[in-house]
């Protein structure tokens, strides 16, 4: 991706959007934005209870609690079928091994009706969820040298997976944006998700808003930004 197909980028998709639990804002606003395996890290978890939750499906959401640090939740990841997932990894890419690919990373939509479609599936439609509004250009800016870009949601398997491997996610340098551009025309999706590896610390100084969502409906913006 040349710098000129970022600035395109970024002037049509300003805003990302990413999808925590209900009641984070505040520790994500004071602690940063991690990963899976960054709150992994900071909670000091290991062992057989790290794997089940870094390595394996997570049928629920998972809360890591400590006396000095509070509560954290990590959300499910139901939407991922382990059968579907391992027919459509290359041989040499075990489902554990992506499974810790995506826990290392924090995800953004670039789209908000990617959101609104998750956040409206029969998964989560009853589910009250804080989604995040984030300004990209200053994010992209402050953190390019640990985003990587994907033209696919590398956290579904439904209906038919799209396949994936160990260049699904791209340094923005090495993104063959063109060719996705080319593929899927203007109006398509040439990137689908930005992801951060470990996360965002500094979170809070690119969130506008959050916002309160109970499927895909707005309840309330519960932040903003003066």
């Amino acid at each position: 991706m040349t710098d000129a197909e970022l600035a395109e980028l970024l002037d049509d998709h300003p805003v990302l959007f990413h999808m925590a639990e209900e009641g984070s804002w505040p520790q994500i606003r004071d602690r940063g934005l991690l990963s899976t395996s960054a709150l992994l890290d900071l909670y000091g978890a290991s062992g057989s209870a790290r794997q089940a939750i870094e390595a394996q499906r997570r049928p629920e959401a998972v809360t890591l609690e400590r006396p000095d640090l509070g509560r954290a939740v990590i959300r499910d990841n139901r939407p991922l079928n382990v059968a579907r997932l391992a027919r459509v990894l290359p041989p040499d890419l075990p489902v554990e091994t992506w499974l810790r690919m995506l826990n290392g990373r924090v995800f953004f939509w670039l789209r908000r009706e990617r959101l609104t479609r998750l956040l409206g599936a029969q998964l989560y439609r009853d589910k009250v969820h804080d989604v995040l509004e984030v300004e990209a250009a200053p994010l992209v800016a402050a953190h390019r040298d640990r985003i990587e870009l994907s033209p696919i949601n590398s956290g579904v398997t439904d209906p038919f997976p799209a396949a994936r491997g160990w260049d699904t996610f791209r340094p923005i340098g090495d993104y063959p944006y063109a060719d996705w551009r080319r593929k899927r025309g203007r109006r398509g999706e040439p990137v689908v998700e930005l992801a951060v590896l470990g996360g965002v610390p500094d979170i809070a100084r690119f969130v506008r808003r959050v916002v309160r969502m109970r499927g895909d409906c707005e309840e309330a913006v519960t932040w903003e930004r003066r």
